[in-house]
């Protein structure tokens, strides 16, 4: 079965919904393909820190009904570390921009209903999906509901993550791939008790990185460094809390415990591959970039390089007929990309315990932690990263 489209879209987690959803809005036909089923993508746990040009374009494009109601406002983070609690208030660091906690899962949710309720195409379960050689005329192969389908597209957007198809069918020598992987990796758990904290706390212990978070105001999401090669099977619920009072622990705080739900490990690594565009393909979100969580910069990443594509798409396609914005993507993206690199490298190496670092590397971290807590020029620069940069808009 053939069919045609302005732009086909790989991939239904936050990225390809919304692409879609703008391009939508922006008078682009466009369908979403995803190998998973619904439920599956409506409860992946990811992040869950919105910077405040996320929220915007979630609420200006109507999916911020319920973001607006449940969201978690936070004006400040605290850093714990030398056994005291250091408050930084990102709010009046960057003219009253903040962050809000808000899980990926709850964005994709909303993308979904908003989605399903327009009519336009979003097809899960898709099988066997393939791209054609020809990327300056991608045909995006796949079988649903057991039938063999033939979709035509102007444009392949790939929002189809790490392990995605879209950058692989990208031809060998096109791509330049800068990564790293750090020597620890995240212990995460989702447990069903009110957060400790009214706002999220980073940790740095002798002991390792640990960060209190949260979903709700009925659940809390926290994370311990862990070794690579760890076993989730060697941290019983007991150990994991007893090791985040360690970690989180300072006088003016108290860890409140309660049932886990989820508990995983996460390993840390850095990624770029660019340029993000080959022919007709363009990569978004983890298809083309990975970071740490240490600077939560993963899904705003993703939602920038989002609106700077349905952008470049609505005026090519929709609009003028111009290419300068489709010419322009990779570039525009990268640079935020890079940036978004060095804040989350910064933010892991100053917050981790590498165990191949000396007395001396240690020094200088907390060296860097105090001089946050001392001069208004650094924090200030914590806060704009963490708050994020304003999104390429016209």
């Amino acid at each position: 079965m053939s069919e045609r489209t302005q732009v086909a879209i790989v991939g239904a987690g936050p990225a390809g919904l919304l692409l879609g959803r703008l391009l939508e809005l922006g008078g682009v036909e466009n369908v979403i393909l995803e190998a998973r089923d619904r439920a599956y993508c409506e409860a992946r746990i990811r992040a869950g820190v919105l910077e405040q040009g996320t929220r915007d374009v979630l609420i200006e494009c109507g999916v911020g009904e319920r973001l607006e109601r449940e969201g978690l406002v936070h004006t400040g983070i605290y850093l714990h570390f030398d056994g005291e609690r250091h408050r930084v208030a990102i709010d009046e660091l960057t003219g009253g921009r903040c962050v809000t906690v808000y899980g990926q899962t709850e964005v994709v949710k909303d993308l979904i209903a908003a989605r399903t309720a327009s009519g336009a195409p979003l097809r899960f379960g898709c099988e066997e999906v393939t791209l054609g050689e020809d990327l300056e005329s991608p045909v995006v192969g796949y079988r649903h509901e057991g039938v063999e389908r033939s979709l035509q597209a102007d444009v392949v957007a790939g929002c189809d993550g790490f392990h995605g198809i879209c950058r692989a069918a990208i031809p060998a020598g096109v791509l330049r791939v800068w990564e790293r992987a750090y020597p620890f990796a995240w212990l995460g758990i989702l447990a069903e008790v009110p957060p400790s904290t009214d706002e999220l706390i980073y940790a740095r212990h002798e002991r390792g990185f640990a960060l209190h978070s949260m979903r709700s105001r009925a659940v809390g999401r926290l994370y311990l460094q862990v070794a690579p090669e760890a076993d989730v099977a060697q941290w019983p619920d007991e150990r994991v809390w007893e090791e985040l009072e360690v970690r989180l622990g300072v006088e003016e705080f108290s860890l409140e415990r309660g049932p886990v739900s989820e508990k995983s490990i996460t390993p840390m690594r850095s990624f770029v591959a660019a340029p993000m565009r080959c022919g007709s393909l363009f990569l978004a979100g983890d298809a083309a970039h990975i970071v740490p969580p240490t600077g939560a910069k993963g899904l705003n990443l993703a939602v920038a390089d989002v609106v700077v594509l349905a952008e470049a798409l609505v005026e090519r396609l929709a609009g003028s007929s111009s290419s300068t914005g489709l010419d322009e993507y990779s570039d525009r993206c990268l640079a935020r990309v890079w940036r978004a690199q060095h804040f989350s490298w910064w933010m892991t190496s100053m917050l981790h315990v590498d165990p191949h670092d000396d007395a001396y590397s240690s020094e200088l971290a907390r060296s860097q932690l105090r001089y946050l807590t001392r001069s208004v020029a650094a924090a200030t620069t914590l806060s704009e990263n963490y708050v994020g940069l304003p999104l390429h808009r016209s």
